[in-house]
C-alpha cells in the first residue's frame, strides 16, 4: 500500500516531532485507514531519511545498574541514524538511535574516552547490552563504563524512559 505525498509529509512531521514508530503505525492506521506492519513503518521512516528535531536538555539522574552485559544478536543489527548526542566532558559520549533496533526499547552507540565505540541497547526487561563495533575483545575501563551509565541515565530520563 502506498501513501500519498500529503500523507508522507504528515509522517515526516510526526518523525520530526519525535513520535515513536508504534505511535506512527497507529496514526497511519487511524488517520489514513492504512494497515502497515511495524517493520513496514520502520522501513518507511528509514527510507524517508528523517530524524527527530526534538533535542531535550539532559536532566540529572540516579545511577544505573551494571551495564557490562552483552547481547551477541545485536551484532547483526543494521546501522541506523543518530538522533541525539550527549557528553559530559568525561570523554564518553552517548548517541541515541532515531530508529530503534528490533527488540530494543531504545538503542544507540557510545564512544569511550579512548575513541573506541560500542553499540548498546536497552530491552523491555531493562537489560542493557554492549556490543563492540570493531574489536570483539574490547572492554572499556571501569571509569568509562560508569561515565556511560551516568550519561545514558541522563539522556533516557530526558526522553521520558
Amino acid at each position: 500500500m502506498e501513501l500519498s505525498e500529503e500523507q508522507i509529509n504528515e509522517v515526516k512531521a510526526w518523525v520530526r516531532a519525535g513520535v515513536s514508530l508504534s505511535d506512527i503505525q497507529n496514526r497511519i492506521r487511524t488517520d489514513f485507514e492504512v494497515s502497515m506492519t511495524y517493520m513496514d513503518v520502520r522501513f518507511l521512516v528509514d527510507d524517508l531519511g528523517v530524524v527527530p528535531d526534538v533535542v531535550e536538555e539532559p536532566v540529572e539522574a540516579s545511577s544505573e545498574d551494571d551495564a557490562e552485559s552483552t547481547d551477541d544478536a545485536d551484532e547483526a543489527a543494521t546501522e541506523v541514524e543518530d538522533a541525539e548526542i550527549v557528553g559530559d566532558g568525561s570523554g564518553v559520549s552517548v548517541e541515541v538511535d532515531a530508529v530503534k533496533r528490533p527488540g530494543a526499547l531504545v538503542s544507540g552507540t557510545v564512544q569511550f574516552s579512548d575513541g573506541k565505540q560500542m553499540s548498546w541497547q536497552l530491552d523491555a526487561t531493562g537489560q542493557l547490552g554492549l556490543v563492540p563495533r570493531d574489536d570483539p575483545d574490547y572492554r572499556p575501563s571501569p571509569e568509562d563504563v560508569q561515565a556511560f551509565q551516568t550519561e545514558l541515565a541522563q539522556v533516557l530520563q530526558s526522553q521520558g524512559y
